[in-house]
């Protein structure tokens, strides 16, 4: 049985000590540039200095992205980039273009290079191209079955590692590489500014009716055609952990906490149940499904793993997201009364019954005894997100713990 690592997206340095705190064995981060998510909070450098020393304390690697598709003119910048990598020691980069792999392999040969799923990893023949051009791991496309990854894995060096997306919003298009957000909003997917086209509203019009919208699916407000429901495999554990996958990648560098410490304290409980036993794991199921349907998600499918995809793993009516909690908030310090001190990121009011959910898997309901603002002052609610809180919940409360209110 090969060692499994649980792979979790921060996308930022709070969000890197939930993950971290919450069952992550190693976290993936984007820095300022040259990653796919142009749009997300990412690490400055100093963040990114903090949080690899932070997650090194608590034995979990970090991987930094750099996997843009490189035009002549990133090339320079490419450079600079990666000799300040040099300097901060991640474990890996993720990296897809392979003119920066050769930089990377120049300027960072200490530093672990994984091949992004960008670069359309489908083969076993891949996977030992790049092997020989020293990469230590590949992530699979995500257009494969788990019969084809035990395939690959047969084929390939048994020291180098297969990385497999198990959860998370699907890409429409090959491996992520798409030119709708180009096309229609003027943003490059591939350079990291992706404005998720996938997800809006379409109707089909006629070349000679200009003007008349047909809906593409029987719905007379349009259909949402190329909206796929979210990747799950929190039910498939077993299959997942038997076919040579090194490690377990959750999609996510634009989500919450709540929603990464949500899904990491999941697969986390049920990677373990299952290696401790697997009649563990599937007694605990009803467990996880609770668990994971709690964090914001687009109805799941089991995606490529078991076959190609159907209608069924589309979802053609809405793009409305399931939200079962509303995230208030973690305790970043608690003081000598036992209040916790948090950033408040939703509003809440004294009285109101809300739950801490804790590292280990435990959701304690608690009424909200006070609240205060920095200076002592009592406050019947704050209206204001961000404003700095101290809460007393009348009961213990451990630093990370996240606060939240069912909807």
């Amino acid at each position: 049985m090969r060692k499994i690592e649980l792979l979790v997206p921060a996308s930022s340095l709070e969000v890197l000590k939930i993950a971290v705190i919450f069952g992550a064995d190693a976290v993936y981060i984007g820095g300022e540039a040259f990653g796919l998510r142009a749009k997300a909070k990412n690490f400055s450098h100093d963040d990114m200095k903090e949080g690899i020393a932070f997650a090194h304390e608590h034995g979990v690697k970090v991987y930094v992205t750099v996997n843009i598709l490189a035009h002549n003119y990133d090339l320079a910048g490419v450079r600079e980039y990666l000799t300040e990598l040099k300097e901060l020691k991640p474990d890996a980069l993720i990296i897809a273009d392979p003119g920066i792999y050769m930089y990377a392999k120049e300027i960072c040969p200490e530093i672990e290079r994984h091949i992004s799923t960008q670069a359309n990893n489908t083969n076993y023949e891949t996977y030992r191209f790049w092997y020989n051009l020293g990469a230590k791991r590949v992530v699979t496309a995500r257009e494969l079955s788990l019969a084809e990854i035990r395939e690959i894995r047969e084929h390939i060096p048994d020291d180098m590692e297969i990385e497999t997306f198990i959860h998370g919003a699907m890409c429409i298009s090959y491996s992520g590489r798409c030119l709708l957000s180009n096309y229609l909003a003027g943003r490059d997917a591939n350079q990291g500014a992706c404005t998720h086209p996938c997800r809006w509203k379409y109707s089909i019009v006629e070349e000679k009716r200009p003007g008349e919208y047909m809906p593409v699916f029987e719905n007379e407000r349009g259909t949402y055609i190329f909206n796929s429901k979210d990747l799950c495999m929190i039910e498939h554990m077993d299959d997942v952990i038997n076919s040579g996958i090194d490690s377990l990648k959750i999609e996510g560098r634009m989500k919450t906490a709540l929603y990464v410490a949500t899904v990491a304290r999941t697969y986390r409980k049920a990677i373990d149940d299952y290696m401790e036993s697997p009649e563990k794991y599937q007694a605990n199921m009803p467990w996880y499904q609770e668990q994971i349907s709690n964090c914001t998600y687009r109805q799941f499918t089991t995606g490529f793993f078991y076959g190609k995809p159907d209608e069924n793993t589309q979802i053609y009516d809405n793009n409305t997201y399931q939200k079962e909690y509303t995230y208030l908030g973690f305790a970043e310090a608690v003081d000598e009364r036992g209040y916790a001190q948090i950033t408040q990121r939703n509003k809440f009011s004294v009285g109101e019954t809300i739950e801490i959910m804790k590292p280990d898997g435990q959701n304690v309901s608690v009424t909200v005894k006070g609240i205060y603002d920095e200076d002592g002052n009592p406050m019947e609610s704050a209206p204001h997100a961000q404003q700095k809180l101290f809460v007393d919940l009348g009961t213990e409360i451990d630093v990370y713990d996240l606060l939240r209110r069912a909807e």
